[in-house]
């Protein structure tokens, strides 16, 4: 699609993919993380993906690292092998700029390789702007958990939005 790659994230790619991750937190829309995370602590996460079942990949704009999007199992249960979260982080300069669509696309099409017949997005009901991407791709509410979240003493509602492949 365009001038967008997406490649497999290699661990020389984790400080980056910190730095990207940690730039969402003082929003408080994006993560329930509330302070920084550092790269030690993601060690583990990022060694849960593999290239073959759950992938975390880089994604390339133009040639330059812009983002990474991943793909997590979903309740860690054998009958839900079939069902995958998605989680997509943007670097500022590249959000609102259309390429989360084109990026969930991709990804959408590597899912039969990947045996993943259902996407799986969890999403804070104030994120609009997340809300509308999904949306944008096909995905659906299925879900909506009232007030779960406490994000700076406000109550915050998480909803569920999945696609079948």
């Amino acid at each position: 699609m365009e001038n967008i790659k997406l490649r497999h994230a290699k661990i020389m790619d984790l400080p980056f993919i910190v730095e990207i991750y940690n730039s969402t937190i003082p929003s408080r829309m994006v993560t329930a993380d509330t302070e920084p995370v550092s790269i030690n602590k993601r060690l583990a996460w990022f060694h849960e993906h593999s290239h073959d079942r759950r992938p975390l990949w880089i994604v390339e704009y133009s040639g330059m690292a812009c983002g990474w999007v991943s793909l997590q199992s979903f309740y860690g249960r054998p009958a839900f092998d079939a069902a995958a979260e998605i989680s997509i982080y943007l670097h500022k300069n590249y959000r609102g700029k259309g390429l989360g669509k084109k990026i969930i696309c991709m990804v959408i099409d590597e899912c039969p390789k990947l045996g993943i017949e259902t996407l799986l997005a969890f999403i804070f009901a104030h994120n609009g702007p997340s809300i509308k991407l999904v949306e944008s791709c096909g995905f659906e509410k299925w879900g909506h958990l009232p007030q779960v979240a406490v994000l700076d003493e406000a109550r915050r509602d998480l909803l569920i939005y999945g696609r079948k492949i």
